[in-house]
């Protein structure tokens, strides 16, 4: 059977979901916040998961993870972990931030459905990401990283999908911080692998099962988290727990020039680009699950 891969389609309607019927969804939005989690809830229900709410409570509001499961066939106990938030940055129905980031993860989750992978493959939908909980002790993925090492769960692998759906052909469409510029392309059409120094072995793993998959343009780097944009995602969480993580990206304000504003809309994003992308990392998490 030829594989279908990830079809433009489902992931447009995920994102149109998110950012036009939802819109901004945040603590300033709280109603917003909860029909996301509603929708990414019945989404992965239809899929025939069991979700698993990991709530909490931050400034008097009731917040919730979400996480879905493929316990794995050999080795159960070794987890390999993809996730992404599913907040949006106040004044922003963040299309691109987060929203993409969401669609792949449901559209992966749909296609481990189908399989057995060897380790456990764990996909979660984070919660408030975005400030004014950055950083702070609050965010989801750091009320879960701390959790997670708590239980003393063995978490292989945690790539965060962050703002993954704009790319241009154009000539300077990609910037960087100062002097990256001497080592990366100018045109804003692949992805980036970013991890700090400590994960950089499972980086490099990342990218070769990426590149065994996909011919997506790819550009990786391991380097200092105090670099703007280097840390500001999920994946900072678990590498506070002493875990290896790192992020997926299109860049962000790097390259996108609609990021964290009231124009980061649906239109705005690349779906055939971004099927091809979700595509490869389906196939690269699932190479890596079933790994020796």
């Amino acid at each position: 059977m030829t594989d279908p891969g990830v079809g433009p389609d489902r992931l447009r309607a995920h994102v149109r979901a998110l950012a036009s019927e939802i819109g901004e969804r945040n603590v300033f939005q709280p109603r917003a916040l909860r029909d996301a989690r509603d929708f990414i809830e019945h989404e992965w229900r239809v899929q025939g998961y069991r979700v698993t709410p990991q709530a909490y409570e931050t400034h008097g509001l009731a917040c919730a993870n979400l996480e879905v499961t493929r316990s794995g066939t050999d080795r159960p106990d070794e987890i390999v972990l993809v996730g992404a938030h599913y907040d949006s940055v106040f004044g922003s129905p963040g299309a691109n931030d987060n929203g993409s980031g969401v669609a792949a993860l449901l559209e992966m989750s749909r296609r481990f459905a189908e399989v057995e992978p060897r380790r456990t493959v764990r996909l979660v939908a984070f919660v408030n990401e975005e400030p004014p909980f950055s950083f702070t002790s609050h965010m989801g993925s750091e009320v879960y990283a701390r959790a997670a090492r708590a239980r003393g769960e063995d978490i292989r692998l945690m790539l965060s999908l962050e703002t993954i759906g704009y790319y241009s052909e154009a000539p300077g469409s990609q910037r960087y911080p100062p002097l990256f510029n001497l080592f990366y392309p100018g045109r804003g059409n692949f992805i980036a692998f970013i991890s700090n120094f400590r994960s950089r072995r499972l980086l490099r793993r990342v990218v070769d099962a990426f590149q065994a998959h996909s011919d997506f343009p790819v550009q990786f780097m391991a380097t200092l988290a105090l670099i703007p944009g280097v840390s500001w995602s999920d994946h900072r969480a678990f590498w506070r727990q002493g875990y290896s993580a790192l992020m997926a990206t299109d860049t962000a304000f790097y390259r996108y020039p609609y990021y964290h504003s009231a124009l980061d809309t649906p239109e705005k994003l690349n779906y055939d680009a971004l099927g091809r992308l979700a595509d490869g990392l389906f196939h690269a998490v699932a190479a890596l699950a079933d790994e020796e």
